[in-house]
């Protein structure tokens, strides 16, 4: 089975964000330190994940919190490195009591009870028409008995403003290309539901999502084949360093980026095959 490089949208965003922050992940592979973030996305993700796998009448908020106390268990168990993220200025029983409202937040924009998912974590990828490899995993697909699809998308965080939304928005058109690709069948509806504050976005795809998605992942493509080709990957300042773990080699932060990772610059060169 030949090997490519594939882009997903939580990489296109990153490439976006910051160039060598894109670089660090992608290229050099750099590991990335424990969140506690990333820890509580992962719980609350992987309870809606098997909420599904109940009975319907089954699928309550106690069984969802139940689920939620196991997979705190089972990550504990799995992962006991996660105990040094806590400190006296985060503990670790005020963290857990953050997690069950945002389990039950999710009752209160869908009832699980009316719903029988196609596909759950369902994972994609695609070569689009211009060679460029794409990949994402998406949170559920719903189908209708009509055949139409509702891509579902869960955040943890809270919505905020539309026009700090497009990165989650490119997201969602970024599925419903590769559902299309796929399948021949373009999502009827693409949804973001917010667990922090019980929000939702709501997007009705047209066919033109399909082109301009293309479009916009092709020129992605193009500006990081010129830095491919130029061996420069510059940092992009913004309020989003604060979170970045990579401050120690970020030239912004009087850090020295390590020697570019030569490998991971030929796997990168992967993500477009010559068309035949």
């Amino acid at each position: 089975m030949t090997y490519h490089a594939a882009l997903s949208p939580s990489r296109i965003n990153d490439f976006r964000q910051c160039p060598l922050k894109f670089r660090f992940l992608k290229i050099d592979k750099l590991p990335q330190p424990p969140s506690l973030e990333a820890v509580r996305g992962t719980l609350v993700h992987a309870v809606l994940e098997n909420l599904f796998l109940l009975k319907p009448a089954e699928r309550t908020e106690a069984a969802a919190l139940t689920l939620l106390n196991q997979q705190w268990e089972n990550y504990q168990k799995a992962h006991p490195e996660v105990m040094s993220l806590f400190s006296d200025d985060l503990p670790l029983d005020e963290w857990l009591e953050g997690l069950p409202p945002l389990v039950t937040a999710y009752f209160s924009l869908e009832n699980p009870q009316r719903l029988e998912p196609a596909a759950r974590e369902k994972s994609v990828s695609v070569q689009l028409p211009n060679g460029i490899h794409i990949t994402g995993k998406i949170d559920r697909v719903d189908r209708s008995a009509d055949g139409a699809l509702r891509v579902i998308d869960y955040k943890t965080g809270k919505s905020g403003r539309i026009e700090y939304a497009a990165d989650k928005i490119f997201q969602l058109r970024f599925y419903a290309t590769a559902i299309y690709i796929a399948t021949g069948i373009l999502p009827k509806r693409l949804q973001l539901l917010f667990l922090g504050n019980t929000r939702s976005l709501t997007i009705d795809p047209t066919m033109d999502v399909v082109p301009q998605t293309v479009t916009e992942i092709d020129q992605v493509w193009q500006d990081m084949e010129k830095r491919l080709d130029s061996g420069v990957w510059e940092p992009k300042q913004s309020k989003l360093c604060g979170w970045c773990p990579f401050h120690h080699y970020c030239p912004v932060w009087d850090g020295t980026p390590p020697q570019i990772n030569q490998q991971g610059v030929d796997q990168l060169r992967t993500v477009k095959s010559q068309l035949n």
